[in-house]
């Protein structure tokens, strides 16, 4: 039954394994995943939504124009005396009004305003997904890399334990062991196999990971670059993510529209002007009476009582500025402690990477000498297999350090908001996060040159 599971599971990672004719670099997994990203997509649509919100806005500075249709069927009688009138008829009206507002001390002004720092802000958090979406490539692609060459590892750790229960055998035909040292190497080889047979389970997950991030299936990795351009200052670093990263900027723009919202608040106070102008016809079906009428005038109007439902709207701008606030003195001391955490672990990988390369030139060393003296009769083969195991740990921790030094690098890249397309120069068409607004900010209709354009974007969108 173990051997049928270990061929089951091999079978599987093969079938799963894709065929090494592709070869896949770190850039090509970065530029899959920004490509195919569904957190993308949706936080472009969110974008989208923010720029909808500056187009109703400032569609409230615009005419408004609203029509009403009637059609109705009157029935009955009066009696005035002693003559009785019947009152059936039919009725057709038509009435049109246009309004335009020309005055609200700023209410509506600052509200556009505001929307437009929410639209801002909205794009500085579509760059904070992109980051994140960068570096989980970057996690996939060191981790697929890590896992293969750790399944190499256990398998070329699977073939010298077994060479060494073979010796170890014949060492015992000819009375220079004992039974343990063979039942020893017996064990040794079956936690072997119980090893290789964990990385093979490891690779998959870690193949699957790639495809969801990338959109496919990795090809035959490529050994990345070096490592990227970080700068050896903390303290710059830290200087930089202030200024630029997204998170921080983000804030920044919300704590902007939270301030241009308290004084929309304040204006919805004071009256609001605007002119307007409508036209009435009623035609009576039954005869030739009609009427028609029309009107034009400039309209003041405004709140007197309202239950302190103003002042409350006002208090609350007041809260929910003062709350970010406070949500930005907070992103500033998270954003300046990522950096600090990023550099750290950036030296700590870089520390650990180097003394597994000491590690591993000791316990070769001491692995080859101990199974020389073993053949002398001065070591047990528990000696040989202790060793053995040591320069196997020693590689895999070298594995190990590798791909989380490259790991940890990128991270520091996304604490200071470096870690972009743009940046990282990758060969992929940029989305423009301004494109979509620059035909929407205006409030086009339906049937203007910009709206008609608007339709083929969105039906580009939908067929992506």
């Amino acid at each position: 039954m173990a051997g049928l599971a270990k061929a089951t599971l091999c079978a599987l990672v093969v079938s799963l394994t894709p065929i090494a004719t592709r070869a896949d670099t770190l850039a090509d997994a970065m530029v899959g995943a920004y490509t195919t990203s569904g957190l993308l997509e949706q936080n472009r649509a969110l974008l989208r939504a923010a720029d909808e919100d500056v187009a109703a806005a400032t569609g409230a500075l615009l005419p408004i124009v609203n029509y009403t249709a009637r059609m109705s069927r009157s029935f009955g009688e009066r009696q005035t005396g002693t003559f009785v009138t019947d009152l059936d008829g039919d009725q057709a009206s038509f009435n049109i009004v246009a309004e335009l507002l020309l005055y609200d001390f700023g209410a509506t002004a600052n509200t556009i305003e505001a929307r437009k720092e929410t639209v801002l802000a909205t794009r500085q958090q579509l760059v904070s997904i992109e980051q994140s979406v960068l570096l989980r490539a970057v996690s996939a692609f060191m981790s697929v890399r890590f896992r293969e060459e750790f399944v190499t590892l256990q398998q070329n750790n699977l073939r010298v334990l077994t060479q060494e229960l073979r010796a170890a055998q014949d060492r015992f035909e000819v009375g220079e062991v004992t039974r343990t040292d063979v039942a020893l190497a017996e064990s040794r080889l079956a936690e072997a196999n119980s090893r290789l047979a964990t990385a093979q389970g490891n690779l998959l997950q870690a193949i699957e990971e790639y495809r969801n991030v990338v959109g496919r299936a990795p090809g035959r990795l490529v050994t990345p670059p070096n490592l990227p351009r970080i700068g050896d200052s903390v303290e710059t670093a830290k200087a930089l993510a202030v200024r630029t990263h997204p998170d921080l900027r983000a804030v920044q723009h919300q704590v902007a529209a939270a301030e241009l919202t308290i004084l929309s608040a304040k204006a919805a106070v004071n009256p609001s002007i605007s002119a307007n102008t409508q036209f009435n016809l009623t035609e009576n079906i039954d005869s030739s009476d009609f009427a028609r009428s029309g009107s034009i005038g400039i309209e003041l109007s405004g709140p007197i009582y309202q239950g302190g439902r103003i002042s409350s709207g006002v208090r609350r701008a007041i809260a929910a500025r003062d709350a970010q606030r406070g949500n930005l003195h907070a992103v500033q001391r998270n954003v300046v402690q990522d950096v600090g955490n990023a550099y750290a672990d950036l030296a700590a990988q870089r520390s650990s990477l180097q003394a597994t390369e000491g590690r591993i030139k000791a316990a070769r060393i001491a692995f080859e000498g101990v199974r020389e003296e073993a053949k002398l009769g001065a070591r047990t083969t528990l000696d040989v297999l202790d060793a053995e195991q040591e320069a196997l740990d020693a590689e895999a921790a070298r594995i190990s350090a590798q791909a989380n030094l490259y790991i940890a690098a990128y991270r520091v890249l996304q604490s200071t908001g470096r870690l972009t397309v743009k940046d990282l120069g990758l060969p992929v068409p940029q989305y423009d996060p301004a494109a979509y607004y620059d035909l929407v900010k205006d409030a086009p209709t339906a049937n203007s040159r910009q709206g008609q354009q608007l339709d083929k974007v969105l039906r580009a969108l939908q067929k992506e």
